[in-house]
């Protein structure tokens, strides 16, 4: 019984701490308006902090960059 409980243990280990890949996609969400409840239940819940403002600065930086390249564009 002991070896059934590390096992199920080491797999529930992983789905505690979110990706950071799937941080960049909540963030994504987030910026759109369009995240889920459950995702941002799953965030707060499981999410770490660090992740969330790296991906945030990365979305805001890459979000300034579009409008100052489309700006550029349009204005001669």
């Amino acid at each position: 019984m002991m070896q059934n409980k590390d096992s199920s243990n080491k797999l529930t280990t992983p789905e505690n701490n979110s990706s950071f890949k799937e941080t960049a996609k909540s963030v994504g969400a987030a910026f759109f308006g369009v995240q889920s409840d459950n995702n941002r239940e799953r965030d707060f819940n499981q999410g770490k902090l660090s992740h969330f403002i790296i991906a945030g600065l990365i979305g805001a930086a890459l979000f300034i960059g579009v409008l100052i390249a489309v700006v550029s564009l349009v204005l001669p």
